[in-house]
């Protein structure tokens, strides 16, 4: 990349909207953010389709004063962006996110996350026309879809991109390039020049999760008006390293194709979209040099399911269509190659040996399509395949946790991470692929061990680590672990209804023995929900991504959603075009533009933007970043800040005693008595036994002789520094202050807290408590009053009395002056000489135009 050229997202000058309503219209005033660039849309309410006109030009704040001045509106809505517009059997909707809070940020961009919406009734029905029964069902159907958590947007950075795409140069202009035909753009700056081009740049649909509700806003409004949003997990914290922070941001990305809920989505449709499909991006920033990391989760890309229609917790695996050519698993394959480019890793967690089979179907499945699909790819190119049976290495002996870095070091050095800082570049070029049945619990752990030596490449890479090596039980790895925690719930409750079953704890063996209950109770809530309540999330699912359109027509059919005996159709929607015969072969299943540009990724190197402006001047709005992340005029408390909000993050993770403050070395834990391991009722210590293998519906409880007879593995691990076992005492429990700090905290001497006590008698006696200094006690006179009552309210104990505007001291019944018992420090004479030639100074300048030359002297002035 040339570093004269510049290249900088343009910031949408839509952030803030302002619906008026009247009977006949709607109108969407939009604004930037510092509302000094107006737009207008009007909406008519009383045509039964959707009209929608808006002002060519930008309009200024008088101009819209005046509008609003000018009309008279029944309600008003403030809000800070446009979802869209959906219809089911009435009418249009308005949807608008009415509050947002902001979650993360990346360099100067700003992550938002919604928190609120608001559904806004477009169509009014004529006069006497009743609302068909249904539509409110649709309506609260579509609610279903809870707007409110887990839904992010930026105005300026694409979330549905990785960071080394969206840093990337752009090659081609326009969304219908031809990328075949089409020239490339060449960017080369003349010597001495600096170039800035602003541009728009193309979202992809995939995870674009309102692009139905978007479409009827397509080739008429403005692109601004258009705020695409993003749904799955998006947290970001900081690592303090000596004061400096360090953020650490996890963006997880859901697809919007063969989206659905855990039993009812399995395996792939014909394209090749796999069910659970996230794309997971680990962002480490310092500054201006920065990091990421891209791995994927997604279901056994093959067409497979699981008989719901028994209540028993884990249907039999099915295999329902023969792909002898492996059709399915190439198209995805494909997919993942053109935007990650090569080695695809496939990292698979299920388990290959099972007393009864089951999980070992889709292991078989996916070896066999591996192989077939390698035979033609060249060496380099292929797709390597780790089969690592995690839940049956979590029952026996060893770690897991180590067995998993060893893994992800070699994915590492396979793929490399995406660097930039002002003198270099490096890409990743590559994916890791990791899944289990689920693609929830393991699957998290499994991405969280990746992303932990991926942390420490990243960090060595910016020169805050020696060697490429992070230890467990350090506040690094801690806030890390965090963080996948977060991600692998979120995920969890979204695809399979409850949180984590098992954890990443679990899979160290450092969960405490309390944890099988909630196992017990995450395991039954998934359980309940997959029986009861996913059926209609599917519905509604499908209703929001726009796979199901309702119509009065088919509603008078009963054929509406909810009587549809399956959703197979509207997920494989081309299915006639997929069984015609193409003229490509099977054999060249790698298109031949993905195949140009490996190992890198054909998407990068083809960037496409929509738009693309040189801008003259960097400080123009479009593009000035520094304004729209620090609002100079606006008030913000630093609890609302999202800097200050992550920088303070960084305390939970350190301990109150500590002397070493390095994130990056291991906290040492207090020791632990044997009696203080987990309990078991039979006696034994359960603590190899914490990974609650017993209450999982994921893992098969069913285990050949060799399990059975494996021994518990020991609770520590090699990259663990937990301390030895041994007797705990209130010394080991509460060091001394000496041993942390290196000074003991000693109770004062009589003689100074005597002394502190006379003060603070002075003081009480100086300051009474009831004079305040208000208008109560204007007077002098009040105040004697006071100060009278005050005194006569003292016992006639030893202590400091005033008489006489005098302060004495009261002995043993004697009042003693208090020069005799408190020492009054001395000023020498030539001290006070120089005070009286300092207090002259002031006259003397203003009448003699002349300093003392002692007074020059004491204040070292030269003249």
């Amino acid at each position: 990349m040339d570093p004269s050229i510049r290249f900088f997202p343009l910031i949408s000058s839509i952030q803030k909207v302002a619906l008026f309503e009247t009977k006949s219209k709607l109108y969407l005033i939009g604004s930037n953010s510092r509302e000094t660039r107006f737009r207008l849309l009007e909406i008519d309410r009383k045509k039964p389709e959707l009209t929608i006109h808006e002002d060519a030009n930008e309009l200024e704040k008088g101009d819209i004063r005046k509008f609003v001045q000018s009309r008279s509106f029944i309600r008003s809505i403030s809000a800070y962006g446009v979802l869209g517009f959906v219809k089911f059997l009435e009418g249009y909707y308005l949807i608008l996110v009415t509050k947002r809070t902001r979650c993360a940020f990346i360099g100067k961009h700003i992550i938002y996350t919604i928190k609120d919406t608001a559904m806004i009734r477009v169509n009014e029905p004529p006069a006497g026309k009743q609302i068909h029964p249904l539509e409110q069902r649709y309506v609260k159907m579509f609610s279903n879809v809870d707007m409110k958590s887990n839904f992010y947007f930026s105005y300026s950075y694409d979330l549905t991109r990785s960071l080394q795409y969206n840093l990337s140069e752009p090659r081609y202009v326009g969304v219908d390039s031809d990328f075949e035909r089409d020239d490339p753009l060449v960017w080369k700056a003349s010597p001495g020049e600096r170039t800035t081009y602003g541009f728009r740049g193309v979202p992809r649909s995939r995870f674009v999760w309102n692009t139905y509700l978007l479409k009827p806003m397509d080739c008429i409004l403005h692109r601004d008006w258009k705020l695409e949003v993003i749904h799955g997990f998006i947290s970001q914290s900081s690592i303090s390293i000596f004061g400096r922070p360090i953020y650490v941001c996890l963006i997880a990305r859901r697809s919007t194709r063969f989206a659905g809920t855990r039993f009812l989505k399995r395996g792939a449709n014909y394209l090749g979209d796999v069910a659970n499909e996230v794309e997971t991006e680990q962002i480490v920033l310092d500054g201006t040099r920065m990091s990421s990391f891209t791995q994927l989760r997604g279901s056994v890309p093959s067409h497979w399911s699981q008989d719901v229609s028994k209540m028993v917790p884990k249907p039999q695996i099915a295999l329902d269509l023969s792909d002898p050519y492996n059709e399915t698993a190439g198209k995805h394959y494909e997919r993942l190659m053109y935007h990650h480019g090569a080695p695809i890793i496939i990292l698979n967690l299920v388990k290959k040996r099972e007393k009864r089979r089951h999980e070992s179907v889709l292991s078989d499945e996916m070896v066999v399509s591996v192989d077939y699909l390698n035979q033609f790819l060249p060496p380099d190119f292929r797709i390597r395949y780790i089969d690592f049976d995690m839940a049956r290495k979590s029952r026996g002996e060893g770690s897991v946790m180590e067995s998993l870095a060893k893994y992800a070091e070699n994915v590492i050095q396979l793929t490399g991470t995406f660097y930039l800082d002002d003198k270099e570049i490096h890409r990743q070029t590559g994916l890791v692929r990791v899944n289990c049945v689920d693609c929830l619990d393991r699957t998290n752990t499994a991405q969280f061990a990746i992303g932990k030596c991926v942390l420490a490449h990243q960090l060595y890479e910016m020169g805050f680590l020696k060697e490429r090596r992070l230890e467990f039980e350090s506040d690094c790895v801690t806030m890390l672990e965090n963080l996948y925690e977060d991600h692998g719930d979120t995920l969890a409750m979204q695809y399979g209804g409850s949180q984590l079953v098992h954890r990443i704890k679990t899979y160290r063996k450092t969960a405490a023995w309390a944890s099988q209950g909630n196992d017990i109770i995450q395991t039954l809530s998934r359980y309940c929900s997959n029986t009861f309540s996913d059926t209609e999330k599917q519905h509604s699912i499908n209703l929001f991504l726009g796979y199901y359109i309702p119509s009065e027509s088919e509603v008078n059919k009963s054929t509406h959603i909810w009587d549809l005996e399956t959703d197979f159709y509207i997920h494989n929607a081309q299915l006639d075009v997929i069984r015609q015969i193409s003229s490509v072969p099977l054999t060249q299943w790698v298109r031949p533009l993905t195949f140009r540009h490996l190992p890198h990724p054909a998407s990068d190197c083809n960037r496409v933007v929509r738009e693309l402006i040189k801008i003259h001047t960097p400080d123009v709005e479009i593009i000035d970043y520094y304004s729209n992340f620090y609002h100079n005029f606006k008030l913000t408390s630093f609890e609302e800040h999202i800097a200050y909000q992550l920088t303070t993050l960084a305390r939970s993770f350190v301990p109150t005693v500590r002397t070493n403050f390095s994130p990056f070395e291991p906290v040492r834990r207090q020791q632990q008595s044997a009696a203080l391991k987990n309990p078991s009722l039979t006696g034994k210590s359960s603590t190899g036994s914490t990974n609650s293998s017993s209450s999982s519906m994921d893992d098969d409880s069913d285990t050949d002789e060799e399990d059975r007879s494996a021994k518990t593995a020991p609770n520590s691990s090699a990259n663990s520094s937990r301390a030895e076992d041994g007797v705990v005492t209130i010394n080991s429990m509460f060091p001394r202050t000496g041993e942390v700090y290196g000074f003991e905290i000693k109770p004062p001497k009589k003689a100074d807290m005597m002394k502190y006590q006379k003060y603070v008698q002075m003081n009480r006696i100086c300051n009474p408590q009831n004079y305040t200094g208000s208008a109560k006690a204007d007077s002098s006179q009040q105040y004697q009053q006071q100060q009278h009552q005050y005194q006569s309210q003292l016992s006639q104990a030893d202590g400091i009395v005033i008489k006489n505007n005098e302060i004495y001291m009261r002995k043993d019944g004697r009042l003693v002056a208090a020069e005799e018992d408190i020492a009054i420090p001395t000023v020498s004479a030539e001290s006070l000489a120089v005070y009286e030639r300092y207090c002259r100074m002031r006259r003397d300048l203003l009448e003699q135009k002349s300093v003392d030359p002692v007074i020059l002297e004491y204040m070292d002035i030269c003249e």
